[in-house]
């Protein structure tokens, strides 16, 4: 079993919290109308996109693609009814580098997406969830991303 992971939010406004991670990190989350910090829904697909995004990177790592740049645009469709959940979400991934092949990244989506996502997993459980990808070619091979 993995290690059991915590936050603690504090009342920092009307309706505003910051929340303090126990790996010690901090963020703060508002309504729109404090506007103190991203919504705790615009939270959930940043979220979403860092965890595909960091997967996908790893597994595209592996396979030796030469990402030079990685970009992830989610966009969320809502219910009109509380609780207002998501019902549809679409994710798009934009890659810069040099002869990156779309099979490789297909399958990356693929198998970060059903595998390996926790958030992207979950949230399919009530929203459907597509991602699309594009590919741009590298006009500067000094702008590549670090490697791990």
């Amino acid at each position: 079993m993995t290690k059991p992971l915590s936050v603690r939010a504090q009342s920092t406004g009307t309706s505003t919290f910051t929340i303090d991670s126990g790996s010690k990190h901090r963020i703060v989350l508002s309504s729109v109308e404090e506007d103190q910090g991203p919504s705790p829904m615009e939270a959930l697909l940043g979220a979403l996109a860092g965890c595909a995004g960091i997967g996908i990177l790893s597994i595209l790592r592996k396979m030796r693609q030469d990402v030079t740049h990685y970009e992830i645009r989610v966009h969320g469709e809502r219910a009109e009814q509380d609780p207002k959940i998501f019902t549809d979400i679409t994710v798009e991934h934009i890659f810069t580098g040099t002869n990156l092949r779309p099979e490789s990244i297909q399958r990356a989506i693929e198998l970060d997406t059903t595998n390996y996502c926790g958030v992207n997993i979950m949230l399919g459980k009530s929203a459907a969830i597509k991602h699309t990808f594009q590919i741009h070619k590298a006009s500067e091979p000094e702008a590549q991303l670090p490697t791990l």
